[in-house]
């Protein structure tokens, strides 16, 4: 923008939302003339300002209602990645629910891995995908020999996914060394074999332990990434995941960090912070919206995200989380678990103002939003 453009778009600075001034300021041509800059502002405004919501509106009321009436026309199901059995995505209600309960543990962890320009070949792909799969030893072991008698336990390996994964025997005896104290360990091109030191026979349980132990020690790989599938998607190759670890994947150079993104919101309030968990839960929400080809306007969302999110933490919408930080007694006690909130309320001496919407409807009383809002005062002679 010229310098007489941007005393213009100062002028205006305080009547427009700053994103709204940044778009103006990034879209308009750099020779465009003052007159034509003017309207342009002009209009803005009155398009933000007819956009603006009356003072006492109940916005409460009309983003659940508008969320709610197309939540029932949303149908139960989960979606099939073609081909992959363990690839299925919680959509629908479900996943709606998942949301904005804010749920610790979600049905279905993925991750959409975008890489950075120069790996975005089919052949870089695939071997990022193989390298970030968590491997388990579980998985390259064909048989367990137990023997009772000498106190070992041998493990005879596939050979095949060894070379697949660019593994040798000695590497995986270098790994489990630190993990078996207490056991001799010896290798041969295509078994490993653990012999317990000091043969007590009465023992027996600490090689059934070990067995146990050895299938689920981490050879390769990041921690609960359990499938991995590359796919094309308009001009480059992505890596959709099951099972989600945003932190370690971040770190790998590889990684375009920008656009990488989990659907699991709690693990992004942990690596990215609140602002990005408010940003995660409106484009979730909006995923499964237009998945079920309904149409939700996004700020009806947004309240429901900045309610979530407004003390800093991310607060599910139940009687734990939001409905427990309502100032009044009775607008908890209407949610769930009346007796307890109302018998603690009784114990501390609580005071309800009657401030919101569903205490006053419990007592009888005009609600505080639209006519209720203002009160008249007449002068008596």
């Amino acid at each position: 923008m010229k310098k007489e453009h941007e005393e213009i778009a100062e002028k205006y600075a305080l009547l427009l939302p700053p994103a709204a001034l940044t778009e103006i300021r990034e879209t308009v041509p750099g020779t465009i003339s003052k007159e034509k800059l003017e309207q342009i502002f002009a209009e803005t405004i009155a398009a933000y300002t007819a956009a603006r919501i009356n003072p006492g509106e109940c916005v409460g009321l009309v983003s659940a209602e508008s969320i709610g009436e197309p939540g029932t026309q949303m149908t139960l199901n989960t979606f099939h990645f073609a081909g992959v059995a363990e690839m299925n995505v919680t959509t629908g209600l479900p996943r709606v629910i998942e949301i904005l309960d804010s749920q610790k543990e979600i049905k279905t962890p993925t991750m959409e891995i975008f890489l950075k320009s120069e790996y975005n070949k089919i052949d870089a792909v695939r071997k990022f995908a193989a390298a970030i799969k968590e491997t388990l030893l579980g998985e390259l072991v064909l048989e367990y020999a137990l023997n009772i008698f000498d106190q070992t336990l041998r493990l005879k390996l596939n050979t095949a996914m060894l070379a697949d994964f660019s593994l040798s025997v000695k590497e995986l005896v270098k790994l489990l060394k630190p993990k078996t104290k207490g056991f001799t360990i010896e290798e041969t091109d295509d078994s490993i074999t653990f012999i317990k030191k000091g043969n007590k026979p009465e023992e027996i349980k600490e090689i059934y332990a070990l067995k146990e132990k050895m299938k689920v020690i981490k050879v390769k790989g990041i921690k609960s990434i359990k499938q991995v599938l590359p796919v094309k998607r308009d001009e480059e190759y992505i890596v959709l995941t099951s099972g989600t670890n945003l932190k370690d994947i971040l770190e790998l150079p590889e990684v375009d960090a920008v656009r990488t993104t989990t659907n699991d919101i709690n693990e992004i309030y942990m690596v990215l912070g609140i602002e990005a968990a408010r940003q995660s839960i409106i484009n979730e929400v909006n995923k499964v919206v237009e998945a079920q080809g309904l149409n939700i306007d996004i700020r009806h969302v947004m309240l429901v995200a900045d309610v979530m999110c407004s003390n800093g933490a991310v607060k599910g919408v139940t009687r734990y989380g939001v409905v427990s930080e309502k100032a009044s007694v009775l607008a908890r006690a209407s949610f769930e678990t009346p007796i307890k909130h109302l018998i603690n309320a009784a114990l501390e001496g609580e005071i309800d103002n009657l401030s919101s919407v569903v205490e006053n409807v419990m007592i009888n009383q005009p609600v505080p939003l639209g006519t209720g809002l203002p009160g008249l005062i007449t002068k008596l002679k």
